[in-house]
């Protein structure tokens, strides 16, 4: 499955991004999905997930309550990370892949990521 990510940008501290994730296919809407980051130097990790039928979603703590991630499983076919009140932390390549449930792992291969920055 390909997966194509897209909305990052230059953003300054307190600011917002919409970040959105899509695919072709039908399994994408059979599957959780899962935004990742990588920084600079540091391992790629999950900040947000959400379940196939978008009723459950997880962060983590980093990201609770500034991120909310959302999915369109109908002609969108599209998943979506809001992220508001951005700091430098935030700063990082952000990427978008499948799981088969809800806290699971990645089992497609990653995409080429959409880099975010935050400047002070």
């Amino acid at each position: 499955v390909q997966l194509q990510t897209s909305g990052g940008g230059l953003v300054q501290v307190g600011g917002s991004l919409t970040l959105s994730c899509s695919a072709s296919g039908i399994i994408f809407s059979g599957n959780a999905i899962g935004w990742y980051r990588q920084a600079a130097g540091k391992q790629r990790e999950l900040v947000a997930a959400i379940s196939a039928s978008g009723d459950t979603t997880n962060y983590s703590d980093s990201v609770k309550g500034r991120f909310t991630i959302s999915r369109d499983n109908g002609k969108k076919n599209t998943v979506y990370l809001q992220m508001n009140n951005l700091n430098p932390e935030d700063t990082a390549v952000y990427y978008c892949n499948l799981h088969r449930r809800l806290g699971g792992t990645p089992w497609n291969s990653w995409g080429q990521g959409t880099q975010v920055t935050v400047s002070s």
